[in-house]
């Protein structure tokens, strides 16, 4: 689950962060690596659980309503699509999810106030009220849910704030890790076991070791590098360049030059593309003309052989 464009992103956080600090420890930067990623695999789960949270906050609000004094007719007898959700029961029943609650607890424990709001909203939009007149079967309520987690869910700015506010490791990963989410309830049917297990933190364990490799290459080759990116800067001094911009550079040339079945284009791409995210407007341009120029020299010096 943990593809290499996250591992990318977190190897670029932590080397942004190894450099603000006085102590330079190559082994503690790595195992904040790795704490980074677990964090991001950590709120995988917890997304999926928001399903289960959300369909218990209901429950209560029904309870509640049909237990009222002057309770209506639709109070005593309300919808109950919505907390029948096949999927969600599924989801509430996974085995890897219990077993994850009952270690790390819920991030959803008194978050009343954003919980009532956004369910408030799911119960108010169209998508809600088209569900209530699907068919009454798994698909129906598979595709509820993911309707709604892509566009009420992930597209929650007030979402976004509070897991920013719950962990460090969560600023930006909501769009990524929310995509894996997605990818997990389109992979369930309706003959889905209790044990069937969710995405696994890494593909395979060549993805882990990327991750520390790509950290640890970076970091010793940093000055290396840095002298190879001088040169290609046109009326720049180095310490001119935008930090961020110079650490998406250190660590593309650490991937060109160490994992050679990666494409150079492959590579090229992504850090222009997190160029683009995070730093400023032009960086993208400009790293992209700085790179592309290292790597003709690579080739010209035969150290780059890929293509």
């Amino acid at each position: 689950m943990i593809n290499r464009i996250i591992i990318r992103i977190k190897v670029l956080q932590i080397i942004y962060a190894y450099y603000q600090k006085d102590s330079k420890d190559i082994a503690l930067a790595e195992n904040e690596l790795l704490h980074s990623l677990q964090k991001s695999y950590d709120l995988y789960h917890y997304l999926l659980a928001l399903i289960i949270t959300l369909t218990d906050v209901e429950q209560k609000r029904l309870d509640k309503n049909k237990h009222k004094y002057l309770a209506t007719e639709e109070e005593k007898n309300p919808d109950t699509r919505f907390i029948n959700n096949r999927l969600a029961e599924q989801l509430s029943k996974n085995k890897q999810l219990l077993a994850f609650s009952n270690e790390k607890g819920s991030v959803w424990t008194d978050e009343d106030v954003f919980l009532k709001k956004i369910l408030d909203q799911i119960i108010s939009s169209d998508i809600y009220a088209e569900y209530l007149k699907s068919p009454d079967n798994y698909e129906s309520d598979k595709e509820f849910w993911r309707k709604i987690f892509k566009q009420y869910i992930l597209a929650s700015e007030e979402l976004s704030e509070l897991l920013e506010d719950k962990s460090i490791y969560w600023n930006d990963d909501l769009d990524v890790i929310g995509t894996f989410a997605l990818k997990t309830i389109k992979r369930f049917e309706e003959s889905t076991a209790p044990d069937e297990p969710l995405l696994p933190m890494f593909k395979d364990e060549e993805d882990r070791r990327f991750a520390i490799s790509l950290l640890r290459q970076s970091i010793l080759e940093g000055q290396s590098h840095n002298a190879r990116i001088e040169k290609h800067i046109k009326n720049w001094e180095l310490d001119r360049i935008a930090s961020i911009d110079l650490y998406i550079m250190q660590v593309a040339i650490t991937e060109l030059l160490k994992f050679p079945s990666i494409p150079i284009n492959v590579t090229l791409n992504e850090y222009i593309d997190i160029a683009k995210y995070y730093s400023t407007s032009k960086s993208g341009t400009f790293i992209n003309g700085t790179l592309d120029a290292i790597v003709q020299e690579l080739k010209s010096e035969k150290i780059l052989f890929k293509n």
